[in-house]
């Protein structure tokens, strides 16, 4: 299969997993990227039987309301029974580093009011060690020299993403050289960085369940059926 393949499957078995929540009352968070998309669109065939969804990114709204899908502003909304998005890397801890798609501060925020965490994810996404991936951080404008030297003194190498402004009006930078063995740790630290809004590594509260299309189907994989396996965990 293709990558592109492996995404539709994911992105289709997602579906599957949260049609329980599919309920007339229910508002579903939704992700932010191209395995996202492909949940969207598989999503819009059932918008009738949910009221609404809350979305990680201007462009996940967009998408949304493209398919007749009702988006709600989460200030109105007190939680989330789920919320489905991609990652960049995911570790067999459930730890993941996203915002390829720099929309990772909104995507960290509907995470956080989210009863479960449902991330979907092609196998080259699965890794023993995060890191290969450049962290994104995503800073102040007016902070961003001065962040970039606090990230070089913890041992990161910070590039500038030039000409992207998230939708907060922020920059990215993505560090590069890591070998992150402890994400809660590295997680806490970046963000007390002054500066920082906040950064890629969702280990605090990370993904309760990952959907891994492979080459053999989609595996279905949480902390307790990956953490005792030894070896490539997918």
């Amino acid at each position: 299969m293709t990558q592109d393949e492996l995404k539709q499957l994911v992105a289709q078995a997602a579906l599957d997993y949260i049609k329980p929540e599919l309920q007339p009352n229910a508002i579903i968070g939704v992700g932010t990227g191209s395995t996202a998309n492909c949940f969207i669109d598989a999503l819009a065939k059932y918008k009738d039987e949910f009221k609404g969804a809350v979305a990680s990114s201007d462009a996940t709204a967009d998408r949304l309301r493209g398919h007749g899908i009702d988006v709600f502003d989460m200030n109105d909304v007190e939680s989330l029974s789920v919320y489905v998005d991609g990652a960049d890397e995911a570790n067999r801890k459930l730890h993941l580093i996203k915002g390829g798609g720099a929309a990772l501060t909104r995507e960290k925020i509907v995470a956080s009011i989210s009863k479960k965490f449902v991330c979907i994810a092609d196998e080259s996404k699965a890794v023993e060690t995060l890191g290969a991936f450049p962290l994104p951080v995503e800073v102040i404008p007016m902070a961003r020299s001065a962040v970039a030297r606090k990230i070089v003194a913890l041992g990161g190498n910070p590039v500038y993403r030039e000409g992207v402004v998230t939708d907060n009006g922020n920059v990215i930078l993505d560090v590069h050289g890591l070998s992150i063995t402890d994400a809660v740790s590295l997680e806490s630290k970046l963000n007390n960085i002054v500066g920082v809004v906040t950064n890629g590594l969702f280990a605090a509260r990370p993904a309760d369940v990952l959907l891994l299309g492979t080459k053999d189907g989609v595996k279905t994989l949480t902390v307790i059926n990956t953490s005792a396996s030894s070896g490539e965990f997918f």
